[in-house]
């Protein structure tokens, strides 16, 4: 069921130097050189200077004050970053702008995109060419033909069970592949992610398509401002249908369960949940190794991460180097000078006073309808959605109340959520063996 939907909002006013990038007015030839059809031994020269000079350089980039605590010394991924993910503030970062193939971590930009267009509710039956072209080897929900599915059902088989299969159907729903493969560069290069070239909806290998760190964290950054995004991306488990049976002259629907593959959230043998992960999305493919992008709140501070194809092959290293990140995120954050910022979207360089209150990009709605920040950042979803609601795999409702930053930008501004509600994942937990 949709949970309910009530949003407090205020609006601070904030100076244009708290977000004010290079990359605002940088020509776009400093955004990136061209992609490569796979990935390279190391970083290239030249990257791009989107959120700052430094984050453009080769090598780990980080401001340690006193007090701060060294960066852990056994991180072994091509590349990685830290953020505050309310104030855009770049902690630390490795290789941000490495343009490197991304797995199922491009499912964030996918749901970005296509999340809004349709509502939770909505009905689908399968057929067989909404399947067609689904990758060799791709992870599936699995979705079936002449299945009926809700668009929610679909959503969780996206997020949970990284389902090439599931993107699928809700690119024919879409239009097509094609179709959404170009909503999908439109919306990268609205916000900016201007390293990411899109090839495919759900992140299969495929030549010359690329993210970056960079990329990843700011996508995951827009997505979460959508309250469906949040609550699907931080369900542990969920069941979805699977067919009918006759039982006692009746039909009934059978399901099945489906648990995320986000180890931090769902734990492993080596690997525990992670206290106060709020999701987002994994990855793993050939050519990209494995590569994550997570969301945590600790102590009223929500940090992202991103780390990409970790060089130790070790059973789960991609999700023990995030761990090792976010820990020193939180400790270090508000002891280290940021070496950069997450930028916000072109469309919101909207002209605006601050006597005329809050104001968003030509198009987007207005926060006073709760969908403000999200619509800033690429549109919000008309129908939120909750997480599954049974004791052992739900999340629930965070008791923070979203609050509203107006960020004054050349002339025009940036809403964003201060403060997402997020999934309340800091005191779930479950005994686990």
């Amino acid at each position: 069921m949709p949970v309910p939907h009530q949003t407090v909002r205020r609006s601070l006013l904030v100076s244009s130097a708290a977000l004010l990038s290079l990359s605002l007015t940088a020509p776009a030839a400093l955004a990136a050189p061209g992609p490569s059809t796979g990935p390279s031994a190391t970083p290239p020269a030249q990257m791009s200077t989107v959120g700052g000079v430094r984050l453009g350089q080769a090598g780990t980039q980080v401001d340690l004050a006193g007090g701060a605590p060294v960066l852990p010394k056994d991180l072994t991924a091509r590349s990685w970053i830290v953020a505050d993910a309310e104030t855009g503030d770049v902690l630390a970062a490795h290789n941000a702008h490495w343009r490197l193939p991304p797995a199922s971590t491009l499912k964030m930009l996918f749901a970005d995109t296509v999340l809004p267009k349709f509502p939770a509710a909505t009905k689908h039956k399968v057929v067989p060419s909404d399947l067609a072209g689904v990758g060799a080897g791709s992870s599936v929900v699995p979705v079936t033909e002449g299945q009926t599915y809700t668009v929610r059902d679909l959503w969780l088989g996206v997020f949970l069970r990284s389902g090439n299969d599931a993107v699928h159907v809700l690119s024919a729903m879409n239009g097509g592949i094609a179709e959404t493969v170009r909503d999908m560069q439109t919306h990268a290069d609205d916000l900016q992610a201007l390293d990411t070239n899109v090839v495919s909806p759900d992140g299969y290998d495929q030549p010359e398509q690329v993210s970056s760190a960079y990329d990843l964290t700011l996508i995951a950054r827009s997505g979460l401002q959508k309250k469906d995004f949040r609550a699907y991306c931080s369900t542990v488990r969920a069941k979805i249908p699977v067919g009918t049976e006759k039982e006692k002259g009746r039909t009934v629907e059978r399901t099945t369960e489906i648990q995320n593959t986000n180890r931090l959230l769902s734990g492993d043998t080596d690997v525990p949940v992670y206290q106060g992960i709020a999701g987002v999305k994994n990855g793993n493919t050939t050519n990209a190794g494995a590569t994550f992008t997570g969301v945590a709140e600790r102590n009223g501070r929500v940090l992202l991460v991103t780390v990409m194809n970790p060089a130790n092959n070790a059973h789960n290293e991609v999700y023990k180097e995030s761990s090792k990140l976010l820990d020193w995120g939180f400790a270090a954050a508000g002891k280290v000078q940021p070496v950069g910022e997450l930028v916000p979207p072109r469309s919101a360089q909207a002209t605006a006073s601050p006597s005329d209150g809050p104001s968003t990009a030509p198009g987007a709605t207005s926060p006073a309808d709760g969908k403000g920040a999200g619509a800033a950042a690429g549109g919000a979803s008309t129908e939120p959605v909750a997480a599954a609601t049974d004791g052992s795999s739900g999340v629930g409702t965070a008791l923070a109340i979203a609050g509203g930053a107006l960020v004054v930008l050349a002339g025009g501004v940036f809403l964003v959520n201060r403060r997402w509600p997020l999934p309340d994942l800091v005191r779930r937990r479950t005994s686990r063996s």
